[in-house]
């Protein structure tokens, strides 16, 4: 029997620019509709639907059941993947009360979403991180024997655990952050003046924490599957100093000046025009 994450929905940004990253939207997509009963949202951007050409054809052979997942296909072939305003687009378009922004290569033990939910629901938390601060995360070497055990043992994170090529290293911010849906809306959202990647996830914990939003962690490891980095997931970004800029600028801040900053956002505005 699924587990009950109804009053949920990730929210999943996507471009599939390699291979690795077609198995790893497979392969936690499988994992979150075959152990949850939960919402989906995918935004993917690109000159075409890889998803629905490439991932949905292997979805129907691994999951019984995919009307849980929301495609929003949107066609354009910018180079640039404006993740920020993707999750923007994906959050106003959720119905329940806690949303997550989730990474598409990664996935935790089971009992650390359902802590998450609890602490947002019943603990008061406004974002919460679904793993510890350190060395909590495991670097998954993806290969088909894996993929093999991963599956024949119904979607088990244990395999990944015990996978003896796993690295561990730090994690610290990104990868994925339950929210209480109004605290993130309130909150200013992801700050679309991020453009691709960097710096965004160092950003959003200081935000939040400084505005008053009470911010937590669950105690537990992150299976992160290794891919391919374009300029879209490594500091190749060209975007990458203004960003590093406005996180300087924005961790300066005090309360007062980041709430002025949100509300008066270009973004913020024309999203309430």
């Amino acid at each position: 029997m699924l587990i009950d994450l109804s009053d949920v929905t990730f929210i999943m940004p996507l471009r599939i620019e390699s291979q690795d990253r077609l198995r790893n939207i497979i392969l936690s997509l499988s994992y979150l509709l075959n152990n949850f009963s939960t919402n989906i949202i995918i935004q993917e951007v690109d000159g075409e639907s890889k998803f629905q050409k490439y991932a949905a054809p292997e979805l129907e052979k691994l999951i019984d059941d995919l009307s849980s997942i929301t495609l929003i296909y949107e066609e354009n072939s910018d180079p640039v993947f404006h993740r920020t305003r993707i999750l923007n687009d994906m959050l106003m378009e959720t119905e329940t009360d806690i949303v997550v922004n989730y990474d598409t290569d990664v996935i935790f033990p089971i009992e650390s979403y359902l802590t998450a939910r609890k602490m947002i629901l019943e603990d008061g938390y406004d974002l919460v991180y679904p793993y510890g601060q350190g060395n909590y995360q495991r670097k998954v070497s993806v290969e088909q024997n894996l993929i093999n055990k991963f599956i024949s043992k119904k979607f088990s994170e244990k395999i990944f655990e015990n996978n003896s090529s796993n690295e561990v290293s730090t994690s610290d911010y990104g990868w994925a952050q339950f929210f209480k849906k109004k605290s993130y809306i309130d909150g200013g959202m992801e700050n679309e003046n991020f453009i691709s990647y960097g710096y965004e996830d160092n950003e959003r914990p200081v935000r939040f924490e400084k505005m008053g939003y009470t911010v937590g962690r669950v105690d537990g490891l992150i299976y992160h599957m290794e891919h391919v980095r374009t300029q879209n997931s490594w500091f190749t970004n060209p975007h990458i100093t203004n960003n590093k800029n406005l996180y300087e600028t924005l961790k300066e801040m005090s309360s007062e000046e980041l709430k002025e900053y949100y509300q008066n956002a270009t973004y913020i505005k024309e999203r309430n025009a």
